[in-house]
């Protein structure tokens, strides 16, 4: 099997993009994403080529891998729906994140409590992390970003087109990017299925994610709280068996032989 055949995206691999909606685009266009794009909809709305995607995913996989030091690289997600995948990513691949505001002067004061020099970063969305971007261009940082039709490139070195307003498009693109960097570490096997589900990258609401916790606490203490009652029944029913039988035993010995062994005529 040839290299490129190895780095091809797998039947599930484009079913999971698809259903993610990773090829829905935006109605505007910019013109430096137009090479990414595939087709126009009756709607307007642009339709981006997820094997561009796929492409695109590996290439920068292959940059991320490069790097001795996986701390040298920061992720940078100020969009809420990528923050949770931000976490994700730098936890499996050992980078930094920086999920939530931005903190100016994070590339640039170097007296600021948050200075980092990262060799690469990984921005979610060019439009909201532009701060990072401007700052990562003045200290000739590269950039690697999640780009809509929408998007403005400048000082984006690599481009990865998705959609990347999504919850579903944004954790499948930063769970892809890991599993590709595992796998040119040598980390996973190309033959077997990561062991880490997707779901994991997905964006929570913070509403939902309290109800799961707070119904699986109560399960938890049911399941806890029924044997507990069964230990509890079972010593009483064996401690009430064992006194009816001492009870039948005394009557027997001592109540009955008695009255047995006495003659009515001597008394």
């Amino acid at each position: 099997m040839s290299n490129l055949a190895i780095l091809a995206p797998t039947e599930q691999d484009i079913q999971s993009l698809l259903a993610a909606q990773s090829h829905i685009g935006t109605k505007n266009l910019d013109k430096h994403m137009q090479p990414y794009v595939w087709k126009r909809r009756a709607d307007g709305i642009h339709i981006i080529n997820i094997g561009k995607t796929y492409e695109k995913l590996v290439f920068a996989a292959r940059i991320i891998a490069a790097i001795e030091n996986p701390a040298d690289i920061c992720v940078v997600s100020a969009r809420p729906y990528g923050q949770r995948a931000a976490l994700k990513f730098a936890n499996y691949t050992g980078a930094q994140a920086i999920a939530g505001r931005f903190t100016p002067g994070t590339f640039t004061n170097y007296i600021t409590r948050t200075f980092r020099e990262p060799r690469l970063i990984i921005v979610t969305d060019p439009r909201t992390d532009h701060q990072a971007i401007k700052e990562a261009s003045y200290v000739n940082i590269p950039v690697i970003a999640f780009a809509d039709t929408d998007a403005p490139l400048k000082y984006v070195d690599v481009v990865i087109p998705t959609n990347n307003k999504g919850k579903h498009a944004i954790g499948l693109a930063y769970w892809l990017l890991a599993r590709e960097i595992l796998r040119l570490r040598g980390t996973i096997s190309r033959s077997e299925p990561w062991s880490v589900m997707v779901d994991m990258f997905f964006y929570r609401d913070p509403e939902e994610a309290e109800k799961e916790a707070e119904a699986a606490a109560a399960a938890a203490a049911a399941a806890a709280a029924a044997p507990v009652e069964e230990e509890a029944a079972a010593p009483e029913w064996e401690v009430n068996a064992a006194g009816a039988a001492g009870l039948v035993a005394e009557g027997a010995e001592g109540e009955w032989g008695g009255n047995a062994s006495v003659e009515w005529g001597n008394e």
